[in-house]
C-alpha cells in the first residue's frame, strides 16, 4: 500500500489560516473615525487584532485647543458613576503630544476622559491616531450637535487669524461658506447684543444675525428694546421688531 503520510501534512497556508485571529473591534459609532489608524497604526498591539490600548489617564492631556469647552457637570457624574459598573465601552482616540514626549492628546472622548477621571479610573481605552486635526474634532461635534454657537465662532476665529480663508474653514468643517459667515459675526457684536448673547438670553445664530442687521440702522431703538429683560429673543419678536423698525 502507497505511503500517503505527505499527502495529510497541512500545508503553510493552512497553519497560517488557523492561527490567523479573530479581530473585534468592539467599535460604536464613535470609533469609525479610527478605522484608518487600526490598518496600519504604530499603536496597535502585536498579533494585529486591533484591539483598543489601555492608556494611562496620568499620561493624557486634554487639546487646549479643543472646540467644546463646556461640559455639563450632571452629565458627567452621571456618565462617571456608568464607568464606574461597567468600564468605557467606546475607546476615545488621542495622537502623541508634540510638546511632550511620551504623552498625548485627546482627538475625541474628553468627557469619556472627564468622567473616567471621576470614577478613579487609571487607564482607558483608546487608539492612537497621530492623523488628526482641530477640523476633525469640529466636525464630530458639529454631528452630534455638541458645540455651541461661540465654540464654534472661536474655532472659526482661531482658522482666520492663521491665515485661512472664510471658504477654506467652510469647506474643512463640510458647512456652507454662509454658515461660516453668520459665526464670524459673533465674534465682533456690538454691546447690546453681545451682553444678550454671552448672557445665553440669545443662543439662535439667526436671531443674533438678524439684531446686527437691525442694529445697524436702528442703534438706540435695538438697544432700548434689548434692555427689556422680560422681551423673549426669538427669530417671531426680531422679525416683528425688525418689521416695526422699518414702518417707523
Amino acid at each position: 500500500m502507497a505511503d500517503n503520510t505527505e499527502d495529510k501534512k497541512p500545508g503553510k497556508s493552512s497553519t497560517k489560516a488557523a492561527q490567523k485571529p479573530t479581530q473585534n473591534t468592539g467599535l460604536g459609532l464613535e470609533g469609525l473615525g479610527d478605522l484608518s489608524s487600526l490598518l496600519a497604526s504604530p499603536a496597535a498591539p502585536e498579533g494585529g487584532s486591533g484591539a483598543p490600548l489601555e492608556l494611562e489617564l496620568a499620561l493624557i492631556d486634554e487639546d487646549p485647543n479643543q472646540p467644546r469647552k463646556q461640559f455639563d457637570e450632571n452629565s458627567l457624574a452621571e456618565m462617571a458613576e456608568t464607568i464606574r459598573e461597567r468600564g468605557v465601552k467606546t475607546p476615545i482616540s488621542v495622537r502623541p503630544n508634540p510638546k511632550v514626549e511620551g504623552r498625548y492628546l485627546i482627538n475625541h472622548g474628553a468627557r469619556r476622559y472627564r468622567a473616567s477621571l471621576l470614577a478613579e479610573k487609571v487607564t482607558i481605552p483608546g487608539f492612537i491616531d497621530p492623523d488628526y486635526t482641530e477640523a476633525d474634532q469640529v466636525i464630530e461635534n458639529l454631528q452630534r450637535d455638541a458645540l455651541t454657537a461661540r465654540e464654534i465662532a472661536d474655532y472659526i476665529g482661531r482658522e482666520l487669524a492663521n491665515g485661512k480663508k472664510k471658504g477654506e474653514i467652510a469647506k474643512a468643517i463640510s458647512k456652507s461658506p454662509a454658515f461660516v459667515t453668520q459665526h464670524v459675526t459673533l465674534l465682533d457684536l456690538p454691546d447690546p447684543i453681545a451682553e444678550a448673547f454671552n448672557s445665553g438670553r440669545a443662543k439662535d445664530v439667526t436671531v443674533i444675525n438678524e439684531l446686527v442687521t437691525a442694529y445697524k440702522k436702528n442703534p438706540d431703538e435695538v438697544a432700548a428694546w434689548l434692555a427689556d429683560d422680560s422681551q423673549e429673543l426669538t427669530r417671531g419678536s426680531v422679525k416683528l421688531l425688525r418689521e416695526f423698525l422699518d414702518d417707523k
